[in-house]
């Protein structure tokens, strides 16, 4: 089969591997979309993967056209949507329910061969089977919606109070997507980018709940738009110092701050920062991955977040395939790597399609 194949760090190549053959309780799948995460980017051209050579890609979707011998045969030709963590099922974390931060866990695209390939072994497990309503674009998707239910299930919220997502990405927005969705009234933005505001323009949010960071003070723009007291909420999508700082300045009084977007760099908590967290007593939580396995699952959440991310789908309340600025056949993935790496072009989810797709 052809693949894209990580040799090395920024050594990445569209090559012939040998095809992949499902172990016992695994499934072979022919992949038929596959999405492009900004974590792939330093993944393949700063930090490398856990091992290479590697097939990197973590968000795809397919059918499935081979079965192991203790894999059940009812998955043949089934259309799935794809978990890429992979559970020990035997650490602290799974024993507890919480797969998500299994201390042993393998990864699909980082600790092994992923979906940036005409083929994937994926175990039976991680299968979810995809309702005729969702397309295989929107099932690529699950993976990234899902992080982002799992991020909004973190933090307790009502109605009635105002909500900030800043870092518009695809999570980013996928999360102001929920909000909506989940009835929250007061959905404020801040973005970087002309795309990011005629998206969320798109998608109902008011003019006037969206910041320009580029262009705007944000914490005066904050003030104007809370009369003063701050979000009530605040969900940093984009892991810097700055954003991060805004968090802690712009919550209310007893606000709630969820930080979500990976690091870039070392983060700092100065003094004063430390201080607004002591004083305006703020609750400070962290969000990671998204629950699949619905062992250990309490029981005021009726679902797993793939659960809920599907049943969102099924019911076209949500549209993710809304956000795809990009579509690309397989052998054009690298130009895709080099839109996000470069950005040399607006962009935000870039999708990588099958030939017959």
């Amino acid at each position: 089969m052809k693949a894209w194949v990580l040799q090395d760090i920024g050594k990445i190549t569209y090559k012939d591997v040998h095809d992949p053959e499902p172990g016992d309780a695994e499934a072979l799948i022919r992949i038929k979309a596959a999405g492009i995460c900004g974590s792939d980017i330093p993944r393949i051209y700063r930090d490398g993967a856990h091992k290479m050579p590697l097939i990197p890609g973590h968000e795809f979707a397919g059918e499935v056209i081979a079965a192991g011998k203790w894999t059940d045969k009812k998955w043949l030709h089934k259309r799935v949507g794809i978990y890429p963590l992979i559970p020990c099922h035997s650490c602290i974390a799974c024993q507890k329910g919480r797969h998500e931060m299994c201390r042993q866990y393998s990864y699909l695209g980082s600790r092994r061969d992923g979906g940036f390939a005409e083929y994937a072994i994926v175990p039976q497990k991680n299968l979810m089977e995809l309702p005729d309503a969702i397309s295989y674009e929107q099932a690529a998707m699950l993976e990234p919606l899902s992080v982002a239910v799992h991020a909004m299930r973190r933090v307790p919220i009502a109605q009635e109070e105002t909500v900030t997502v800043c870092g518009l990405g695809t999570i980013g927005m996928l999360l102001a997507m929920l909000l909506m969705d989940h009835g929250i009234g007061n959905v404020l933005l801040i973005g970087n980018k002309e795309y990011q505001r005629k998206k969320a323009l798109e998608m109902g949010i008011p003019e006037e709940n969206f910041c320009d960071c580029r262009k705007e003070n944000v914490p005066e723009w904050m003030k104007r738009r809370t009369d003063g007291n701050g979000t009530d909420v605040f969900f940093e999508c984009v892991g810097r110092n700055q954003t991060v700082s805004w968090a802690t300045d712009l919550a209310a009084a007893g606000g709630k701050i969820c930080l979500v977007g990976n690091p870039y760099t070392d983060m700092t908590l100065d003094k004063q920062t430390y201080w607004k967290i002591l004083r305006n007593q703020l609750s400070l939580t962290g969000t990671w991955n998204s629950s699949f396995f619905a062992a250990g699952i309490p029981e005021e959440r009726e679902c797993t977040d793939w659960q809920y991310a599907m049943h969102l789908l099924e019911q076209g309340r949500l549209m993710p395939q809304r956000l795809i600025s990009h579509r690309l056949r397989m052998p054009q993935l690298e130009q895709g790597l080099r839109i996000m790496l470069d950005k040399s072009e607006d962009y935000l989810k870039i999708m990588v399609c099958a030939d017959e797709y």
